[in-house]
């Protein structure tokens, strides 16, 4: 078990979103970044096509 690791979870609705949250998180962050997995997700509502772009920063902290 690696002890002196972190991570943190982003969930926006738009991906311009996702990016402003993360960059704002990076800007704060004191620590080195390991690394970011992104993913995209879509579902149907309706005749709504919905998306879910979401980010997980790993760091040392």
């Amino acid at each position: 078990m690696v002890k002196n690791m972190k991570v943190k979870l982003f969930d926006e609705s738009h991906e311009k979103d996702l990016e402003e949250k993360v960059n704002d998180f990076l800007s704060t962050l004191d620590n080195e970044v390991v690394d970011i997995k992104f993913g995209v997700s879509t579902s149907m509502f309706s005749e709504d096509q919905i998306y879910c772009f979401s980010a997980m920063v790993i760091y040392k902290n």
